[in-house]
């Protein structure tokens, strides 16, 4: 058996823990069954993203008109778009490899990774152990035991971004994140695009009001086939049909959805049963995450976990702070640190945009939090008007008592980039009089987030002088606006 000091596991946001131990010296391995780069490199965030801006552009010329531009687009070079995409991200990924394999004490293992007991792993027939061990292996996408549905064949996120020609007509099987970006990217490009889902609504764990918006703006663009469910699977030649009820409890008729191009984004599971991590000890929930206390450390002292696999947030900037502080508490023992995940934010890139941190007001009502909320919409600025942005809006949630806040949701253009100003206030745990009373350049589309803040702060305001009633109605007009 080859020994080392560490083991990672997994070559996304594990190499910066890999990377600091080898500059101190440690003898490190690296065990990596795919390309190097993790998820988010070769087949998420990064390439779905550099597909949504491709997405942005046709939208874009799709509604030049209303602002007196007549465009059209003469052609989709599909196979243009994915080599444009990935060529750069494998190159990055060989890169990345490379850089492993030339680094000092780092040992590179290309391989499925199975533990085979305590502190012992199994890569391509070879052993390998060491006393530290991190398991940063991520997940996998997941399929639904529907009749049918492994002999039709399906795409799912590690696949459809490369497949080889556009699709005509596209049925996606969810309702999350996955169907909001990748059904905007073909419904832009000129693919017919059916989304079947569960749920009431589209992105049902965003705020209430935010997934009612999504699902109304969606519904302008796309074949939108909510609380159902699919209940069987064929093909005949290049056809898929797909049959659809109502999902349990639910009324609505069934019907046939025919598609050439099938998209399954129905979630992810942990690669823990791929690992056996019970040979070596690891306890897992009931999911199949990795449970780990607040300093990442699992139930066996010496192994740590993060990223995806741990399951607290699918997000790669929540890997990144977990790896700085696998990191720390490995490498800096008499300093720990455990991961506060205050304020972590996130955001779906799909038409539109929505970011989002904090408690929704589903979650605040459920968990019984007091709270002072006000929403504020795009067109009753200058430059929301201007761009013609009639869906979007940003929602605050405030403690009345504290002033801090408690959660932004924003819908509309770039609200990615607007929700940012409220995650810095609330990572440092500043009241929302710092976002109210701010000077905001006019007449840029941040004004829309300082007319939630100042809203919201006037109704915290008006509570604590008693008259709560007045202001509590002037946020319930301006929530039926948004």
């Amino acid at each position: 058996m080859k020994s080392f000091d560490l083991i990672v596991i997994g070559s996304g946001s594990g190499l910066e823990v890999s990377a600091a131990a080898a500059e101190r010296g440690l003898n490190v391995a690296v065990v990596e069954s795919g390309p190097f780069g993790g998820t988010c490199l070769n087949r998420g965030c990064i390439p779905s993203k550099m597909l949504v801006h491709v997405a942005d552009v046709a939208q874009t010329i799709a509604e030049s008109e209303k602002f007196g531009i007549h465009a059209s687009v003469d052609r989709i070079d599909w196979p243009f778009i994915v080599e444009r995409t990935f060529h750069e991200i494998d190159e990055d990924s060989a890169n990345i490899l490379e850089g492993n394999r030339s680094a000092e004490n780092i040992t590179v293992f290309q391989g499925e990774a199975t533990f085979t007991g305590p502190k012992r792993l199994s890569v391509n027939d070879e052993e390998i152990g060491a006393e530290t061990i991190v398991i940063a292996a991520g997940t996998r996408p997941t399929a639904p035991n529907v009749p049918g549905l492994d002999e039709v064949g399906y795409e799912t996120t590690d696949t459809i971004m490369r497949i080889g020609e556009l699709p005509r007509r596209l049925a996606i099987l969810g309702g999350g994140f996955v169907a909001a970006e990748l059904g905007y990217v073909f419904r832009s490009l000129g693919t017919e695009v059916t989304i079947i889902s569960r749920g009431k609504t589209m992105l049902s764990n965003e705020d209430r009001d935010i997934a009612e918006a999504m699902t109304k703006a969606y519904r302008r663009r796309f074949d939108l086939l909510l609380e159902s469910t699919l209940t069987a699977a064929s093909r005949d030649g290049d056809l898929i049909r797909l049959e659809v009820g109502p999902a349990a409890d639910r009324g609505g008729e069934a019907r046939t959805v025919e598609c050439d191009t099938l998209l399954v984004a129905t979630g992810r599971i942990p690669n823990t049963d791929r690992l056996a991590v019970e040979a070596t000890g690891v306890e897992t929930d009931d999911r199949g995450y990795v449970r780990t206390d607040g300093r990442l450390e699992t139930s066996v002292p010496g192994i740590w976990a993060l990223g995806d696999i741990v399951g607290r947030w699918h997000l790669k900037h929540s890997a990144n702070l977990e790896a700085a502080h696998v990191a720390n508490n490995i490498l800096n023992p008499e300093q720990p640190a455990e991961v506060d995940y205050h304020a972590m934010p996130w955001a779906i890139f799909g038409s539109p945009q929505i970011g989002g941190v904090g408690l929704t007001e589903n979650e605040a009502e459920e968990q019984g939090i007091a709270y002072a909320v006000a929403s504020y919409p795009y067109d009753r600025t200058a430059y929301g008007s201007s761009i013609e942005d009639r869906d979007g809006f940003v929602k605050v949630l405030a403690d009345p008592a504290s002033g801090e806040i408690l959660g932004c949701h924003v819908i509309g253009h770039e609200a990615s980039i607007l929700v940012q100003e409220a995650v810095n206030v609330m990572r440092f745990r500043l009241p929302i009089d710092v976002l109210a009373q701010s000077i905001y350049i006019h007449p840029a589309l941040p004004e829309v987030l300082q007319g939630a803040f100042a809203t919201v702060a006037r109704q915290i305001s008006a509570s604590r002088s008693g008259h709560e009633h007045e202001h509590q109605h002037e946020h319930e007009h301006e929530s039926r606006e948004a």
